[in-house]
């Protein structure tokens, strides 16, 4: 691309030598850049590498959901406060605004966030902003924006700018027709949800772009992740976040699904474990781009057995939404991730017994436990 280097090396000193002192401004910066919205069809690209001695500038979209605060605390750690930014569009808590770097960044807006990544130095991009499940079948536009149109904006800046980008996908990108028991990394996907065709789109989308233009993208399958640190957003999986909540608040669960809807499952910290130990593999290590991972499968009625080992007097009702209850009946019941454990070692440290346990621990309920006998 000498050409492009050189007008841009013309367009740069022809602005800054100008008298009206405004810098090189954005138009040309547009104009002269390697996206795949501009390039040739031969063109390609390939992503940074870096040495043991430097460390990813991360930034984070949709960092306020339920993973992303969490993955900015394990990046931060790992890499530096400093060079691991949050954004969203929603104002931060006081305890996230101040733990490190945190913008706003709405990815609709195509310039802004090429000006994010241009400004800030990005070689690692982590993109969580989506609608979930029920929320986007609630608001089917609005969905196709954000999951879509939104992606395709993060595809193009992070294949420009060398970017190593991260995209989760879900048990949600499989439909009715696939198997559900084992679900293999490749069979049919069908999904029936917005949600669910936006991830598929995602991940072929993303694997073109890598065959393509040489864009270094990951991606994995979650199943649903169960935390402490957020309320439920609106997933179908969420009943099994819910339940912790309730159990020590008030005794009482009321389920939407039915008791035997089997699904599954994982806690946060093998899913943000899993996350970065994708993004540090070697490339030559990957087989494919897209991973199943798992941990742990069960139902509603088997967590609810767990939880009231700790809460006995826990009351659980079943009403079912079946809206949701169509979702999860077209869902893996059980994830086959031998790719993913034979390709970069992927092992889960949480089961269901642990994940109990340490759900409430961190949520106080011995308090609550006490006070009720």
């Amino acid at each position: 691309m000498p050409i492009v280097r050189n007008l841009a090396r013309a367009a740069s000193q022809l602005l800054q030598s100008s008298g009206c002192g405004c810098g090189i401004s954005v138009v040309p910066v547009r104009c002269i850049g390697v996206s795949p919205r501009q390039v040739a069809s031969d063109a390609s690209f390939h992503s940074v590498t870096f040495s043991e001695s430097d460390h990813p500038r991360v930034l984070i979209t949709g960092g306020l959901g339920q993973l992303g605060v969490g993955l900015a605390k394990l990046l931060r750690k790992r890499f530096g406060k400093n060079n691991v930014i949050l954004s969203d569009i929603r104002k931060p808590a006081d305890n996230v605004f101040y733990s490190g770097p945190f913008i706003f960044a709405d990815i609709l807006d195509y310039k802004n966030l090429r000006e994010i990544v241009v400004n800030n130095r990005i070689t690692w991009l982590f993109h969580y902003s989506a609608l979930l499940s029920a929320v986007g079948e609630a608001n089917v536009p609005l969905a196709r924006a954000v999951n879509i149109t939104g992606l395709h904006n993060v595809l193009d800046i992070a294949a420009e700018h060398n970017l190593r980008l991260f995209v989760p996908s879900t048990i949600g990108a499989f439909g009715p027709t696939s198997p559900r028991d084992p679900t293999p990394d490749l069979c049919i996907q069908r999904p029936r949800t917005i949600y669910g065709v936006s991830k598929v789109h995602a991940e072929l989308m993303g694997e073109y772009y890598h065959y393509r233009y040489g864009l270094d993208f990951r991606c994995l399958r979650y199943p649903g992740i169960i935390s402490a640190d957020s309320q439920p957003g609106g997933g179908t999986t969420d009943y099994a976040v819910k339940i912790f909540h309730d159990a020590i608040k008030t005794g009482k669960f009321k389920c939407y699904l039915r008791p035997d809807t089997r699904l599954p499952m994982m806690y946060i910290d093998d899913c943000l474990k899993a996350t970065l130990e994708v993004m540090e593999a070697p490339a030559e290590s990957l087989t494919m781009r897209t991973y199943n991972i798992n941990a742990m499968s069960f139902s509603p009625e088997e967590l609810a057995q767990e939880v009231q080992k700790y809460v006995p007097e826990l009351q659980v009702t079943y009403n079912v939404d079946q809206v949701r209850q169509a979702i999860a009946d077209s869902w893996p019941m059980n994830f086959d991730d031998s790719n993913a454990r034979r390709d970069w070692g992927w092992k889960h440290d949480y089961d269901l017994p642990e994940l109990v346990t340490t759900m409430f621990s961190y949520l106080g309920s011995d308090s609550r436990i006490a006070q009720a006998n």
